[in-house]
Formats: C-alpha cells, structure tokens, sequence
C-alpha cells in the first residue's frame, strides 16, 4: 500500500466491523503497528496527534452521529490528510460526507481488501494534489500581490532634467515575504528643484506594506500640489492616524536638493543621509526630529531643518535601517552598522564604481542577511551650469 510510515487511523466503535477493516488493511500490506484503532471521535482527534496518512471514520460513534464527527476530524486534521468515511447504509449519506469535505465514502458491506487499497491510495493522491494546487495558487496571489505593492512602494522618479542622477535598489529582508513598509520617492519640481524621500512603516506584513503605499502616495501628492515643504511631513502624520489603528511610527527623510547644490533635510527619526564626494563617504549632521506616528511628540510647525551644501560630483546616499541590520556586528554591544557601513562604502567609492554598481556592493558586501527590508537610493549632482533649466 502506498502509504507513509505514519499509518492509517480507523475512528470505529464496532469491533467487528473494526477487525473486517483492519483485516482488509494487513492483506493490503499495511502493517499492525502502522494501523491506529480508536472507538470514540474523542479518541480519533487525540491521535491526529501523529499525523495519519488517512483516516477512516465511521458516521456512527457514540459521541458524535451522521456528519458532526466528519466535520470535527476535517477541521483538525492537517491539510495533507484525507478523511475517507465508512457508512453502513446504501443512501445519500456518502455523497452529502464528500459534499462536507470526505475525500471519498466506502459501505462497510461491500468491502475488500483491494477496494479499500485502491480508495485509500486514489484519496491520498487526490488530496495531496489538491495541496499542491492550493500552493501554487497562494504563490500565484502572493507573486502578484508583491508585484501590485512594489508598482506603489518603488516609483518610477520624476525627474524633468539631467540636474540628479539617480540609482536604487530594493530587496525584501525574507523569502517568499510579502514586500514590508519600506518606501521612496524622487520628483524634480517646476522651479528645479528635487524632492527625494524614504520611509521605513514598523512592521513587517501586507497591512504595512499597504501603509507604506499609503504614505509613498500622499509624499508624492503633497509635493506635486505644491504644499509648503515644512508641512508634508507634518500631514503624513496625520495621515498615518488616519489610516492606522494605532501603535505604529514611521521613520523618514525629506530632501531637497536646490539648483544651487544647497540641501534642506528633515528627518523622522530615519538613519542619516551618507554624503559621498571625491571616494570618501560620510554621514550628515542631521538634527533629528520624532517618528511619524508618535502623537505627544509632533512638532506642529514642521521638523527640525539641517541645512548643508553639496558639490559638484557629489551624492546622497539614503537607505532605511535594514540595511544597518545588515551591517551590525552580533558580538558587539555598541555596533548598529554605521561604521561598518561608512567602510564599505569607502571602498566601493575608492574603486569608482558606478551608481548602480556602488548599491550592489553596499548590499552584497553586508556580512548578514537582512532581516528587514533594505532600500537604498543614490541622488548624485552635477554642476548646475551644465545642466539644462527647467
């Protein structure tokens, strides 16, 4: 009989028609130690315990009758495990047991030892087709879930001229993960001058990744409506209240980037901006203010401001703090992955890789696997004179 080691779970509460079944099973091959007889449905969910390959339930138990044991044995057993029932009677009783989710129904009388090989091997197969089929489905959901929340969470940037180049690179922190919270944007506005955004929502899951969406979304939205700077973040906030139960904070870093090399940074409580000029890296100075979310600490009159200048052939590197993950040393008590981070990047400068080039080894030089989501975007400028208006 082709059936695994775990055996066959008979739940029948009569001995004879117990020893009949048992019987059928040994000169189908089955061994005695691999057949488990229980008299009562009580009994037959107890050893669902060691994972029967199948069981065999009888409709007539003493505490449970008709189709109330059927449906308590489909809802504890595993998916993989079909359930197969017997009945004594010649009526609608097995079709209304297939119906309630058997995968197949035997009358005790017309019983053989071949018939009942044949059922038990023809259910196992039906039902671990059904299994693999349900999988398949699911990765099909999930792949096109992923690829409906990566469209919203990595946009393609608005960029009108050549004044910033950029590069990005995204990698969920787990296999088969639903994409997380982590989120970025890039416009070039009107006047010339280039919004950039990151994000990191807490959590990982379809809800934050949602949330994420949500929030990528309304940053675009408010810089394209042309709200005052100061107050973008300010309104993702509450927009994040909106939109959320509650106990949950983002991190982010609002950038602007002016025609004149100048730079307005304000910052959610995000890792700092990496400045990267001439094959040396380095972090910015920012002035943090609170997560998005926390409601006793929102600055009602916008986020702390740093200001700094960028040269000529220079970039910002931001990223969220996945890629810190990454990067930190588990046997040490005061590394987070700044410094190991700054080195690598060094590095990679020092060998004037390109844009692209430089995030790919950011990433893969990491010496862990991210368990977090990892986002990263690299703004670089040229000088303004060589760059077309806008």
């Amino acid at each position: 009989m082709n059936v695994s080691l775990s055996g066959v779970l008979l739940v029948e509460d009569d001995e004879g028609d117990a020893l009949l079944v048992r019987e059928c099973l040994r000169e189908a091959g089955l061994a005695d130690d691999d057949i488990t007889w229980c008299r009562t449905l009580a009994e037959g969910v107890e050893a669902l315990v060691d994972r029967p390959s199948c069981v065999l339930l009888d409709l007539g138990l003493p505490d449970a009758d008709g189709l109330t044991a059927l449906h308590t044995v489909v809802s504890e057993v595993t998916k993989a495990t079909p359930v197969i029932v017997l009945t004594g009677r010649h009526d609608r009783i097995g079709v209304e047991a297939m119906a309630a989710g058997a995968q197949d129904y035997l009358i005790k009388d017309d019983l053989t030892p071949e018939l009942l090989d044949r059922t038990i091997r023809y259910a196992v197969q039906r039902r671990q087709t059904q299994v693999t089929e349900v999988q398949l489905r699911e990765e099909r959901l999930l792949a096109a879930e992923n690829s409906r929340l990566e469209r919203g969470l990595l946009p393609k940037p608005l960029l009108r001229t050549d004044f910033v180049r950029w590069a990005s690179h995204y990698r969920p922190g787990r296999a088969r993960a639903v994409l997380g919270g982590d989120f970025y944007d890039v416009v070039e506005m009107p006047d010339g001058r280039v919004r950039a955004v990151i994000g990191d929502v807490m959590g990982h899951g379809p809800d934050e990744a949602a949330l994420g969406v949500h929030l990528r979304v309304a940053w675009r939205s408010l810089v394209l409506a042309d709200v005052p700077d100061e107050q973008v973040l300010v309104t993702m906030s509450r927009l994040l209240e909106a939109e959320s139960s509650g106990g949950i904070f983002v991190t982010a870093c609002d950038v602007t980037i002016n025609r004149d090399l100048s730079v307005v940074i304000r910052d959610a409580g995000h890792p700092p901006p990496m400045c990267c000029l001439d094959g040396a890296a380095s972090y910015l100075d920012v002035t943090f203010g609170p997560p998005l979310g926390i409601r006793d600490e929102q600055p009602h009159s916008g986020w702390p401001i740093t200001r700094t200048e960028l040269v000529p052939g220079s970039a910002l590197l931001l990223y969220t703090d996945g890629l810190l993950d990454a990067y930190r040393q588990v046997d040490s008590l005061t590394s987070v992955g700044l410094d190991e981070l700054l080195e690598v990047t060094t590095k990679a400068l020092t060998a004037g890789e390109r844009l692209q080039d430089l995030l790919e080894t950011i990433v893969t030089e990491a010496p862990m696997q991210a368990v977090d989501d990892t986002a990263l975007v690299v703004l670089s400028v040229d000088h303004p004179s060589t760059v077309p208006g806008p």
